[in-house]
């Protein structure tokens, strides 16, 4: 199951800096907030799935202040992170119904 969340918590991280380049504080508060904080990105799992992110080409980062005058990393999508995070809205629809057909289907 730890690849099934860290493949998550990727998706998660491009759909969010789809809407823009944000720093990690950001993300990690975007996710909790559209999830009605039923995920909690910890700062433990947040930074490594950033920097494997930016390894694999799938984000980029560049310095900026944030609101509260603060230097830090903003992270943006990379046309080849946008076009990862198509492939794999397609393969979470295909779980999410096979889930539900095991889930529904009768014993």
């Amino acid at each position: 199951m730890g690849d099934l969340f860290r493949g998550t918590l990727d998706m998660l991280i491009l759909r969010t800096l789809q809407g823009g380049p944000a720093h990690g504080f950001a993300i990690a508060q975007s996710i909790a907030s559209r999830s009605d904080d039923v995920l909690l990105v910890e700062e433990g799992s947040l930074y490594p799935a950033l920097r494997r992110l930016e390894d694999r080409g799938l984000v980029t980062f560049a310095w900026a202040t944030t609101a509260n005058n603060r230097r830090a990393r903003f992270y943006s999508l990379t046309r080849r992170g946008l076009r990862h995070l198509d492939d794999e809205r397609d393969r979470w629809t295909e779980l999410v119904a096979a889930i539900t057909r095991v889930r529904e289907s009768a014993s």
